[in-house]
């Protein structure tokens, strides 16, 4: 079995938001660049497929999907909303940011690799079933589940760490036993969705960090809202939403995490007893350069030491 596997395409450069937008294309430039390196030699690497129609429906309303396609600018730009913005590069981007969840799921659980890193935008966590938002197209991770539902695994959770709420996987996953899914994020803030008290069908674990809130607080939190029940559902499969932007460089949000808090993260939920390790972990927000180099060095570190 190989060591990790990670999973990435230039052409997600070619999603360009326009001028000053935060989810620019230099953050993947900056996740790449960590990846490149010496610790992540011999990590394996491919090229994302484009995921097909019926990957996304498997997560996504065939409306929604239709919308999206349809949407998609041959010149200029379209916006999708006041945060979401097509260019004619976007909708190629989009599809292979949800082709490697579809890549990752098949690489695990073929039993190739126990961990993957898809290094990929535009991110997806918060696109709903019917509608993108939020920077957001497809939700990738919401597609890896489904994929991996689909290929027989039969319980499986999702973690998610990005600084804003998943709201788009929340709704899609809030009324499947079979996924958990465990959300921490600063509480309030945008989409203002998130609360303790939304918890689906008993799998959704949302963990509010208050403005502020730094590595001793955060860690005792994972340590007793989310760990416990992630232990006691005892997941086959984990699959991460890995937004870095709760570093505290990062300038959309006002969390005070640094990089080793995301490592002391990624093992604990490696140690996960009923995973055996595997894991998919697929990129989300972040939008510090700075903050995204070391993060990702430190969670991907982990993953593949």
């Amino acid at each position: 079995m190989a060591a990790g596997l990670i999973i990435s395409h230039p052409d997600m450069l070619q999603h360009d938001p326009g001028a000053g937008h935060p989810e620019a294309p230099s953050r993947l430039q900056a996740v790449w660049q960590a990846l490149a390196e010496p610790e992540f030699q011999n990590i394996e690497r491919i090229d994302a497929p484009l995921a097909t129609r019926a990957d996304l429906e498997r997560a996504h309303d065939p409306q929604m999907v239709a919308a999206l396609f349809a949407a998609a600018p041959s010149d200029g730009w379209t916006e999708v909303d006041g945060d979401t913005v097509m260019s004619t590069g976007s909708l190629r981007a989009a599809q292979l940011a949800a082709g490697a969840a579809i890549a990752g799921i098949d690489a695990l659980i073929s039993g190739r690799v126990q961990r993957v890193f898809a290094a990929v935008r535009p991110p997806g966590h918060h696109a709903t079933r019917r509608e993108a938002m939020g920077f957001c197209l497809f939700n990738n991770i919401a597609i890896a589940a489904h994929a991996a539902l689909a290929r027989g695994i039969q319980r499986l959770a999702i973690i998610d760490f990005d600084v804003h709420h998943g709201n788009g996987t929340q709704d899609i996953v809030e009324n499947d036993p079979r996924i958990l899914y465990v959300s921490s994020h600063q509480w309030p803030l945008y989409p203002g969705t998130g609360s303790h008290s939304e918890t689906g069908v008993g799998n959704i674990v949302n963990i509010e960090l208050p403005a502020g809130t730094a590595s001793m607080h955060f860690r005792e939190l994972w340590r007793e809202q989310a760990l416990v029940p992630l232990r006691a559902f005892a997941p086959e499969l984990l699959l991460v939403s890995a937004g870095f932007d709760a570093h505290r460089l990062d300038p959309l949000a006002n969390l005070n995490l640094v990089a080793e808090d995301y490592a002391w993260l990624t093992r604990e939920l490696l140690a996960l007893p009923s995973t055996g390790g595997r894991m998919l972990s697929m990129l989300e927000g972040g939008y510090s350069l700075t903050a995204l180099y070391e993060c990702t060095r430190a969670h991907a570190g982990v993953m593949f030491g």
